[in-house]
């Protein structure tokens, strides 16, 4: 029981944050996950931002290329990027 509350703590996800990391059980484009979630381009790519950098998301090159640490760009090349959920992010997405 007292591991599930820190668990809780930890996991300070928002409603468009939740609703991202629904699509990311598998590995998404960009414009996939415009075309199903109502989000504009420009929030999702901030939602999108915070996940990865709460760790919850990893970002790819190809569909099965993840993109070094060293060259992420968010601010300009996320709409070229895949989007995956890490173990971490699930289990706060399965935890909230």
């Amino acid at each position: 029981m007292e591991g599930q509350n820190v668990l809780e703590m930890d996991n300070d996800m928002s409603d468009e944050e939740f609703d991202v990391m629904d699509e990311l059980y598998f590995v998404q484009s960009f414009d996939y996950l415009i075309s199903e979630l109502e989000i504009e381009e420009s929030e999702m790519a901030k939602v999108l931002a915070q996940l990865v950098s709460k760790g919850w998301v990893k970002c790819l090159k190809e569909m099965d290329e993840e993109v070094p640490e060293a060259e992420l760009d968010l601010a300009y090349n996320y709409a070229n990027y895949f989007y995956l959920a890490t173990k971490k992010g699930l289990l706060a997405h399965n935890g909230r």
